[in-house]
């Protein structure tokens, strides 16, 4: 051990393991009622963003969802897949962003690959997901997102999103990674060139991607985004945690 490392350990004072759900805790902290999603009727300050996602990492947190675990999500760009972009990973989790346009067969390989645990599905997808879920080799818990700006469709889980997290914690004791290279979502191709292939992000990885993208969109507190890039793409070239690092 050379002089510069010794008596110099990580310790709180000066490390903090890089992650993009720093962001909405801090949003939530300096602007805890400024407007966070507009989603039709529907509008959520930092304050019910951070609330909301913390009773959706409670309520997987509950059912044996932890470290390390995939959670998988079927859905559009509505609030539910910003909670999730926050909520997995503040419980050291692997979220799991399919590709809405994917034949049934493609997302059971995704999920089987993956080894999903759970999944959070739009019922708009319903169709193609309670044929994919037949071809599913392991239990999954299943969540169904009735979209109130969606067309609906049939409910395949054991219950609604909404009574999903409303009995559980408006808190969640989850902190930051001890370890900024933990796996923070898992995408895949589209099977283009055979079956789909796995990219996995960190928490280092996505922080500083957010962090540039903000920077290179001049995203500040008073920005205004409108969501036209899905966010299961590429989890929305991370802007799903960049416009909230532009409140906090």
């Amino acid at each position: 051990m050379s002089i510069f490392e010794a008596g110099l350990p990580k310790v709180d004072a000066n490390f903090e393991p890089l992650s993009p759900v720093s962001f909405l805790r801090r949003a939530a902290q300096i602007a805890p009622n400024h407007t966070a999603i507009i989603h039709g009727t529907r509008r959520y300050s930092y304050a019910q963003f951070l609330e909301r996602s913390c009773q959706l990492a409670h309520a997987l947190a509950s059912r044996g969802v932890g470290v390390g675990d995939c959670v998988a999500i079927m859905g559009a760009n509505t609030p539910e897949m910003l909670e999730a972009h926050n909520a997995v990973p503040m419980m050291g989790a692997v979220l799991n962003s399919l590709n809405i346009r994917l034949d049934a067969k493609t997302i059971a390989f995704i999920l089987n690959h993956g080894e999903a645990k759970a999944l959070l599905t739009d019922t708009a997808f319903s169709v193609v997901i309670k044929e994919a879920l037949t071809m599913v080799e392991r239990p999954i818990l299943v969540i169904d997102i009735d979209d109130s700006e969606g067309d609906g469709g049939e409910c395949l889980g054991e219950t609604d999103y909404e009574t999903f997290i409303a009995a559980a914690e408006p808190s969640f004791s989850g902190d930051q990674p001890s370890d900024e290279w933990q796996a923070l979502s898992l995408l895949y191709t589209s099977g283009t060139t055979g079956d789909p292939k796995g990219c996995v992000y960190h928490h280092r990885g996505a922080y500083l991607n957010a962090m540039g993208n903000m920077q290179t969109m001049n995203l500040g507190r008073d920005s205004v985004y409108l969501w036209t890039l899905p966010m299961f793409h590429c989890d929305g070239w991370t802007f799903t945690w960049a416009v909230t690092a532009a409140v906090a």
